[in-house]
């Protein structure tokens, strides 16, 4: 049996932290408790930890994730067992738990897709801020294959990172889409051979973590906020988060740094 902390690996090298998927015999599922759980409490220790200012999410093996474990929900068991009501309650205390942890995150958040990307695995890199993806990947928001909805959080997600349009023909036809086409349609930014894809994760989360951590944590609450505030609304939030920026001495460093054309070096303060 897995232990508890093992069913998600994190490592921290510098600014960067990464999480890995980590039960590849059973393509990294992630309904189960041990996992939500896992997944809310490494979201909890990078929201209180200045120095950490990116993750990378990836999977071990073959496979990102496959999403819900079919098994249980053949065998009725965990967050797929019970009376409506208990299957209600069981999908807002786990991977909806998991949605609104891993979509919150303050710091933003890359998923190196290394494999297969199915159903509440596919939404899972879109609770992410930017993915890339081996040529390896594909992407398949396949719930209605199996006769069920996407319960995480998917149809408010894709519509968002590939319009209307291609949101409907993956959700109602729940075909696969290979690597190549998410570049095309924008699910992805980039697309490397397998033994390139965590070097370039690793090379586009040091571009970002090279920046003031302040800076990073509100820009991306500008970003995941845009969605949601009517724009009045939104220029009041910008206005209230500059004004927090202004008097920092990493934007005081950053200035110096301009000025005198050299890397800054910030401290989150």
């Amino acid at each position: 049996m897995t232990a508890a902390n093992d069913v998600v690996l994190a490592r921290t090298e510098g600014h960067v932290t990464t999480w890995t998927l980590n039960l590849p015999e059973s393509r990294n599922p992630i309904s189960g408790d041990d996992v939500v759980n896992r997944l809310v409490e490494l979201v909890a220790a990078v929201n209180v930890d200045p120095q950490t200012r990116v993750v990378i999410l990836t999977g071990a093996g073959s496979a990102f994730s496959a999403g819900g474990n079919v098994k249980d929900m053949v065998d009725r068991n965990g967050m797929f067992g019970g009376k409506p009501h208990q299957i209600f309650q069981g999908y807002r205390r786990g991977i909806q738990r998991l949605a609104r942890a891993v979509y919150t995150c303050e710091v933003p958040i890359i998923a190196a897709v290394n494999g297969p990307a199915v159903g509440a695995g596919c939404d899972l890199t879109l609770m992410c801020d930017m993915r890339v993806a081996s040529t390896k990947a594909f992407f398949a928001e396949s719930f209605v294959k199996l006769g069920i909805i996407p319960g995480d959080g998917g149809a408010w997600l894709l519509p968002r990172a590939v319009g209307a349009a291609r949101a409907a023909e993956m959700a109602y036809t729940g075909d696969r889409v290979d690597a190549a086409t998410a570049l095309e349609w924008g699910l992805v930014s980039r697309v490397v051979e397998p033994e390139e894809l965590l070097a370039t994760a690793q090379e586009l989360a040091a571009r970002v973590a090279v920046n003031p951590p302040h800076a990073l944590r509100a820009t991306k609450r500008l970003l995941r906020e845009s969605g949601r505030q009517d724009f009045d609304g939104f220029l009041e939030l910008s206005a209230a988060l500059q004004a927090l920026s202004h008097p920092t001495e990493d934007h005081r460093e950053a200035l110096a740094a301009f000025n005198e054309r050299r890397v800054g070096d910030f401290t989150g303060e």
